[in-house]
């Protein structure tokens, strides 16, 4: 593994029309207001990469006025395979970051990298040498270790069925069943928290609250699943609820449905219900769907997490 810091930085890319348009039109005749950078990110895996994308973008996201260009090579497990990707690494030299439990392919995309002066980063080394100094054993490198056809994975795939079964309060009489249940309006992010909880093997149910519709009889006398609601502010539902009729009449996007009194209106409704029924809410305005579902199984019990 290179330092980065002995690698020359990331050429500045600057789109003149548009920075020069935007001078203009504030009487800025002389000025550019914003540089950004752009980099290719190559990284390689010997199985899907998953890792390697959620550390590359992580760290990515950390500098605002840059943007990778991203190169996955996934599955990669065999000299032949690699030796393609690095020629094409050659042809766009960036960063890259690699997962692969074979040494010899580790040692060669290092050597490759160097030769080409480019950096190298293997992502879990340093783990798996934390882990075996700690635990006083070697690792059994296996690739695609964590992707293995066991219990736990059959119970993601029965808590996606199962989600997917009980989207839009879908189903709502087995609702025991469920692990956790999202309530809220419309454009609150209850279907996509739902399926992210789904993959982390929790049956989730989202049922909407609608003022005016009733709120099905079950869901005050469940007992087992812990039930969350989830509000936004207006503004935010109006420009998401906008976005979403894009292209439809104007008296429709003029309805009820993106007006903010009403939407309001309906965030009230909800708050009352979940107030009245001790469920807790999360404001999700300002969160990502990751950072919704970390909140909610935080409120989960220990036992259950």
């Amino acid at each position: 593994m290179d330092d980065c810091n002995s690698f020359p930085q990331a050429v500045w890319v600057v789109n003149l029309n548009h920075e020069i348009a935007h001078s203009l039109q504030h009487g800025r005749h002389n000025s550019v207001t914003k540089l950004l950078s752009y980099f290719h990110l190559h990284m390689i895996s010997d199985a899907t990469g998953e890792t390697l994308l959620s550390a590359g973008r992580a760290v990515a996201a950390q500098y605002a006025n840059t943007r990778a260009i991203e190169h996955m090579y996934p599955l990669i497990r065999t000299e032949k395979q690699l030796r393609a990707v690095l020629q094409k690494i050659d042809e766009q030299p960036g960063i890259v970051l690699y997962t692969v439990v074979d040494q010899k392919l580790g040692i060669l995309i290092d050597t490759a990298c160097s030769e080409m002066g480019v950096p190298s980063v293997s992502v879990l080394e340093p783990v798996l040498n934390c882990f075996q100094s700690y635990l006083g054993a070697p690792a059994h490198r296996r690739a695609s270790a964590q992707h293995v056809l066991d219990a736990q994975y059959f119970r993601r795939i029965d808590a996606l069925n199962f989600t997917m079964e009980h989207d839009d309060g879908a189903l709502p009489l087995d609702i025991e069943e469920a692990d956790i249940i999202l309530v809220g309006i419309s454009r609150t992010s209850k279907t996509p928290t739902s399926m992210y909880l789904a993959n982390r093997g929790i049956k989730t149910i989202n049922v909407p609250l609608v003022p005016g519709i009733p709120v099905p009889d079950v869901l005050f006398s469940a007992k087992r699943p812990l039930i969350v609601g989830l509000i936004a502010s207006a503004e935010r539902i109006s420009q998401i609820r906008k976005n979403r009729i894009l292209g439809n009449a104007e008296d429709f996007i003029n309805s009820d449905y993106t007006d903010r009194a009403s939407i309001t209106e309906e965030l009230s409704y909800a708050r009352n219900i979940c107030a009245r029924n001790g469920w807790p809410t999360i404001d999700v305005s300002r969160r990502s769907i990751e950072e919704t579902a970390a909140a909610i199984m935080a409120l989960r019990p220990t036992n259950n997490n």
